[in-house]
């Protein structure tokens, strides 16, 4: 296996991982509620949609790695792939 081989499967691998957390933010970004009307017996739910939206800015950096992480990968694989079509030109 090619050094481009090993960078687009490191690509694959990294972007699939990607989508998977784009899907599970989304999915908590759903159970989320836009509006809370607090009273005493709301407290509960209140505590439930801080821990929710907590989890979900906890992704918020692993997901801007993974994007920067996947561009890059991208990218070397391209310049890899043009520097080996001219080194056989």
């Amino acid at each position: 296996m090619g050094r481009v081989e090993m960078l687009l499967l490191a690509w694959g691998v990294v972007t699939a991982i990607l989508v998977c957390m784009w899907i599970y933010r989304s999915a908590l970004e759903n159970r989320e509620e836009d509006q809370i009307f607090l009273d005493a017996a709301g407290e509960s739910m209140a505590r439930e949609q801080a821990a929710l939206v907590a989890r979900i800015e906890r992704l918020n950096r692993p997901i801007l790695v993974l994007v920067v992480l996947s561009g890059a990968l991208l990218v070397a694989t391209a310049a890899l792939w043009v520097y080996q079509s001219i080194q056989s030109f």
